[in-house]
């Protein structure tokens, strides 16, 4: 696994009981060019546009964003576009410093002196010392030196060198200020990461950069929780889901597999597609190979079984592949069905676009054959989806969220430029540590440690239960946190068990990923 248009865009209302109370709604956004109505409560994100890299900003807004729609509703504009005032409509704003002195507006800095509640993500702090010397901030200046890792609750958190460095902000002194998280340095010292003065919450970088299932991101996932839903309980569930099942899978183990989940008490997922095509026959000696669930009762009769034990069947794309030629392998469950790839001379696997012919249409008529299939085999068609490889176009993700009958994704999620109205060719992935209404306009059940992987494939890594649970430790610092991972059932229960079991021990509840809907 890998791991919406107008200028403004809203995302959702109250998702989880992470939230105390409604912050606002859902609707539309303005075109560009035209003053948006702002509501009287939720998120509002400001981002950068300027420089070489500002479509960048695009993507930090869409990130931050996706994570305050666990809250309730938010909007995102570019910071140059902010009108006197705004900030006092919002529970909560937070401006994306990521281009370095980008022009910020007077009304903004104005608003923000006057006591605004605003969450400040990485530069242009200057700007407001600079303009409000008694802000509570001395100096603010880049230093080059990356920390070693973020200290959050008691928790060690990681941090990609490649990330850089931070923003040195210096407090006035006798300033009345809270820290709220520490970079570890170099040399061994440490300095605040996220401080509180007033009604500034800054923290010293943008966290949107290399991030992976143990990093400094989390402390924003949880900061959201501070900030808009402080009296939030202690609370953390996990998810397991069974992946990449299909017409080819062993009826014994996954009967194992369920038997043993249902005695651990753990609901679980099971990701199924329903048509298995081996064109070259690279698994059958040169043989072409096609199944289907209808053709397959043994397989059918274990997935109602697995549903039976506490099995939550959802719907994993169509064929897991793409019709006419390898993508890039040419097996299902092995190529990506809604995106086209290929391995590089390297033995990476590289994204290049759409798929010829890539449509709404094209996507929805994927889901309708995969549904007919599951009624004819006599399942029923389940309402939660997965794209394969958590891969596929924006055309493809907002046709899949307005297709009637999926009330759900499950899945990490892949973000385009453009969705706020810009224009680029980057593209980024995150993952969700509780449940959010993401960019595309639909709920999206978390999926936060990956896999069990025993060795090295492409550019990914061996990753085993040792490496999961660590994770899973880490995520505890989010007070509602959900865990999640998925497990290939060719695995059988070689690791199933001291992974369940040790998230049980870290004091993880496993549920249902409808319960959390």
């Amino acid at each position: 696994m890998v791991i919406g248009i107008a200028l403004v865009l809203v995302a959702a209302s109250s998702l989880s009981a992470c939230k105390t109370s409604p912050i606002g709604t859902s609707g539309a956004g303005p075109s560009p060019g035209r003053s948006p109505a702002y509501p009287q409560s939720g998120v509002l994100v400001l981002y950068d546009t300027g420089g070489q890299y500002g479509s960048l900003g695009e993507l930090y807004a869409v990130q931050a964003g996706n994570l305050a729609s666990h809250f309730g509703a938010w909007q995102a504009v570019p910071v140059t576009k902010y009108t006197s005032g705004t900030a006092q409509k919002y529970l909560l704003t937070i401006y994306i410093g990521s281009t370095y002195d980008e022009p910020l507006p007077a009304a903004f800095l104005a608003d923000v002196a006057a006591g605004a509640r605003v969450l400040w993500l990485g530069g242009n702090l200057w700007q407001l010392i600079a303009k409000y010397p008694g802000i509570g901030f001395q100096t603010a200046t880049i230093d080059d030196a990356a920390p070693t890792g973020i200290r959050y609750r008691g928790t060690e958190l990681t941090r990609n060198a490649n990330a850089g460095g931070l923003v040195h902000a210096v407090l006035s002194q006798g300033v009345y200020s809270t820290t709220l998280a520490e970079a570890e340095m170099p040399d061994g010292t440490s300095r605040p990461w996220a401080v509180r003065v007033g009604g500034v919450t800054y923290v010293a970088e943008v966290p949107f950069t290399y991030v992976s299932f143990d990093d400094r991101y989390l402390v924003i996932a949880d900061l959201l929780c501070d900030l808009l839903a402080p009296k939030t309980p202690q609370r953390h569930r996990a998810l397991v889901r069974i992946e990449d099942v299909g017409p080819h899978s062993d009826p014994a183990q996954l009967r194992q597999i369920a038997d043993y989940l249902h005695s651990r008490n753990a609901p679980f997922a099971v990701a199924v597609f329903p048509v298995y095509d081996d064109a070259a026959g690279i698994y059958s000696g040169g043989v072409p190979v096609r199944r289907t669930l209808s053709g397959s009762p043994q397989v059918v009769a274990a997935l109602q079984y697995m549903q039976q034990q506490g099995g939550t069947l959802i719907m994993h794309g169509y064929t897991h592949g793409f019709a006419g030629a390898p993508n890039p392998y040419g097996v299902s469950a092995e190529d990506y069905e809604f995106y086209r790839a290929h391995v590089d001379t390297a033995g990476t696997v590289v994204l290049d676009g759409p798929v010829p012919g890539d449509s709404a249409a094209w996507a929805l008529g994927r889901l309708d054959a995969a549904r007919q299939e599951w009624t004819k085999a006599g399942l029923t068609p389940p309402d939660i989806w997965e794209f394969p490889h958590y891969t596929a176009s924006e055309t493809d993700y907002r046709a899949i969220a307005s297709a009637p009958g999926i009330r759900a994704r499950y899945e990490q999620v892949l973000y385009f430029n453009g969705i706020l109205g810009g224009s680029g060719t980057r593209s980024v992935s995150q993952y969700f540590p509780y449940l959010v209404k993401d960019a595309y306009g639909t709920p999206v059940i978390p999926e936060t440690l990956g896999n069990v992987a025993t060795q090295r494939f492409n550019q990914h890594g061996v990753r085993l239960v040792p490496d999961l649970l660590a994770s899973a430790r880490r995520q505890l610092v989010v007070r509602d946190n959900v865990a999640s991972f998925f497990y290939h059932p060719f695995l059988g229960l070689q690791y199933l068990p001291e992974l369940i079991e040790g998230m049980q021990q870290l004091g993880y509840t496993f549920v249902s990923a409808p319960s959390l809907l």
